[in-house]
């Protein structure tokens, strides 16, 4: 019998964990499986690296996505590693929205990172490189490849072009606010189709600074993508570009020993941050963010965006809330010279290792500054807000915290009478009727990550309101999330949630309510006494699901205000 042949010395390196089923007389059943998928005995010698795909045909996100899996698996081929496909799901949001299928929306980050965990810690892979294209697939890959900690790089899908509707370009948050304004009577039946035909004219996350393109820029903020793979158009050289550079970097982040934790830092976690912030990014990168730091182990708090926020301006002019898209800024360079700038004035850690192998100092190094005139990136000394516009409030509705988006143009308090609704449905028929008035407050409960279960977005009812003209006239809180196309005095992420029995859980209809930015604080005009007489007497309802995914989510979910995580404090 021969002898078992000894590992080189760069095996333990290269083929860190593809070693335990490639090598050996033991594992040629394994060898033979792999020849039936396309592999030859020279590929048994190279470093395995996985290639996630988030392909669907479900949402136009992610639709064009198994083209750049093949594409970041041929550079991983040409590097002279083994590129090896695998999918997993994704959901669409905007299809979903509204409807009692939203539940399965943040549910989806986990199931997501569950699977790419699973394989790739089975098939043995030494690298990763995970292809995103919508809000969930992004931090749902993003928590995986923490969790791994093996060589990866994480790639975006890349946005939308918009769509024109009378010269004006339009997308999916304009069909939502088509809505409202179809209730209003601004706009007959024949132009709310025109909208919905023409808004979504192929392939690429929504067009704005929504969740997908906010995830996308703080994961290259946070170092864990190539410079400017937020920033490209799905449908692009560039992006194929990407792709193929992405597997090529995968491999030589094996062969120098970086791993994800390695650049996943705390200061890292501070650049993403400052780039959510001065891109005037989605609510959902909080949770995001979170989540992903819990998964890296880096003790990150709401505290965190609230320090960085004082620090930090608005620079972008981008929707929702401004007035371009990605596409736009992808055409005057992207966010490398946005990076370059806050890098410049000081608010971005340099040292932070990237998956380039190089410090974010050096990449940026020789970064091109915008073109003179453009308006899409303000200056410092002209920027939207002076500081940061996701606003950490606290307070006897929200001892635990909730995050509001606060742009400036809504104001900075808000106090009215609450109108309480059980879920978003009922206070989207409330919302299109008629029933809610200038000065209310929009409450709606049981849509936290336990009680809903699964945090649904309330896109459909804040795009009601602006569509309804009541943008400024009314304010709408929830223990729910925000689509980041959501924009208006909203507040959401309220903590404890409603099932849970928080504060939430005991207003009633006609309650003052006050929101106070500059205070930062979230308040319930009664009486401490009332309060607690209320809270006593409150009994939590029965589970909406007992089986199934969202029973399973509900039962092992932590708070918003820690990211939603489902991993954390499980028993030994």
């Amino acid at each position: 019998m021969a002898a078992k042949k000894t590992p080189k010395k760069s095996d333990s390196l290269h083929r860190a964990y593809s070693s335990a089923v490639t090598t050996g007389v033991e594992r040629a059943a394994s060898r033979a499986m792999l020849h039936a998928v396309g592999f030859g005995d020279d590929d048994f010698k190279r470093s395995q690296i996985g290639v996630a795909s988030t392909w669907s045909m479900v949402t136009p996100c992610n639709m064009h996505i198994d083209k750049l899996a093949r594409e970041a698996a041929k550079g991983v081929d040409d590097s002279g590693a083994k590129g090896v496909i695998f999918g997993t799901i994704t959901i669409s949001d905007g299809i979903s929205m509204g409807t009692e299928g939203m539940k399965y929306s943040l549910v989806s980050r986990d199931v997501i990172a569950d699977s790419i965990e699973t394989v790739v810690g089975c098939q043995a892979f030494d690298g990763l490189v995970a292809i995103g294209g919508c809000d969930k697939n992004m931090p749902g890959c993003m928590i995986a490849i923490a969790r791994l900690n093996r060589p990866a790089v994480f790639v975006y899908g890349g946005t939308i072009r918009p769509g024109v509707h009378k010269k004006k370009k339009v997308d999916i948050v304009s069909v939502f606010e088509a809505v409202g304004a179809h209730a209003r009577g601004d706009i007959d039946d024949v132009e709310l189709h025109q909208i919905e035909s023409c808004s979504i004219p192929g392939p690429g996350s929504c067009g704005g600074m929504y969740t997908a393109n906010t995830m996308a820029s703080a994961i290259e903020a946070l170092g864990m993508s190539l410079p400017n793979s937020s920033a490209q158009d799905a449908v692009s050289k560039d992006k194929i570009d990407d792709c193929r550079r992405a597997g090529a970097a995968v491999h030589e982040l094996i062969k120098k020993g970086i791993r994800p934790r390695d650049i996943m830092t705390r200061k890292a976690f501070e650049n993403a941050i400052t780039m959510v912030t001065a891109l005037g990014g989605s609510t959902n990168a909080v949770l995001h963010l979170l989540g992903m730091a819990d998964a890296a182990g880096v003790k990150l708090t709401l505290d965190d965006f609230t320090r960085i926020g004082k620090r930090v301006p608005v620079l972008a002019d981008l929707k929702p809330s401004g007035r371009y898209l990605m596409s736009e800024l992808v055409k005057i360079g992207g966010t490398v010279p946005l990076m370059k700038m806050l890098l410049d004035r000081g608010l971005f850690h340099g040292d932070c290792l990237t998956v380039t192998g190089k410090t974010m100092a050096e990449n940026l190094k020789n970064a091109p500054s915008y073109p003179k005139g453009q308006q899409i990136i303000r200056p410092f000394e002209d920027p939207i807000k002076p500081t940061g516009h996701l606003v950490i409030l606290y307070g006897n509705l929200a001892p635990g915290g909730a995050v509001a988006k606060i742009t400036g143009k809504e104001g900075l308090r808000f106090s009215g009478k609450a109108r309480v609704f059980e879920s978003e449905e009922k206070a989207l028929a409330a919302i299109l009727d008629g029933r809610i008035k200038k000065g209310h407050v929009i409450v709606i409960r049981s849509e936290g990550p336990k009680g809903g279960p699964g945090m649904r977005e309330m896109l459909s009812p804040t795009s009601a309101v602006m569509g309804k003209g009541l943008g400024k006239d009314v304010a709408l809180i929830t223990d729910g999330r925000f689509s980041g196309g959501s924009h208006g005095f909203v507040v959401g992420h309220i903590t404890p949630e409603a099932y849970v029995g928080g504060p939430l859980a005991v207003v009633k209809n006609g309650d003052g309510i006050t929101i106070d930015a500059e205070a930062r604080a979230l308040t319930l005009e009664i009486s401490d006494a009332e309060l607690k007489e209320r809270l006593k007497k409150w009994k939590q309802p029965k589970p909406r699901y007992t089986r199934g995914v969202l029973a399973k989510y509900a039962s092992h979910v932590s708070s918003a205000s820690l990211g939603a995580v489902t991993d954390a404090n499980l028993p030994l």
